[in-house]
């Protein structure tokens, strides 16, 4: 996987509001569906909330990896988002979420997807990359953080 594929620097996103599970998920959709311009927020809410039905995407220990298939998606999108202050997830510790990437894969690319979230949970993995990603304040900075991590 090379992040700087899926994720811009427009699609990193720091100390957003931390209000609630679905209110990050609607300001995320509504984000994404405006910086790519042919999905419609309403179907990558739809599409994430549907996959969080079947489980949390929380995987502990502040971090979440909201993903989804969304059938009109032309290419494999990612978002890295922090919040001011974490909110409740339903994740397998408990502890509230305040570190978030948000993936959305093509209906095709089912393969892909499990790789791409392999990977993520990896370099989420690193406890000093988190904890440089939640003191990061400017969405270049974040951008660059997680780009370089990948490549070291």
């Amino acid at each position: 996987m090379h992040l700087e594929e899926i994720l811009t620097p427009q699609r990193c996103y720091p100390a957003l509001p931390g209000i609630s599970k679905k209110r990050l998920i609607t300001t995320v959709s509504e984000l994404l569906a405006e910086d790519l311009g042919y999905l419609s927020a309403n179907e990558i809410f739809n599409s994430l909330m549907a996959r969080e039905q079947l489980g949390s995407t929380g995987l502990g220990n502040g971090i979440a990896i909201p993903h989804c298939r969304v059938s009109e998606c032309r290419d494999v999108v990612g978002a890295l988002v922090t919040l001011d202050k974490g909110i409740d997830f339903n994740s397998v510790d408990s502890k509230p979420v305040d570190l978030i990437f948000v993936l959305i894969v093509p209906e095709q690319k089912s393969d892909e997807h499990v790789r791409i979230l392999a990977d993520l949970a990896r370099m989420f993995n690193d406890e000093d990359l988190c904890f440089t990603l939640r003191q990061t304040e400017n969405n270049e900075d974040l951008y660059h953080i997680v780009i370089t991590y990948q490549g070291a």
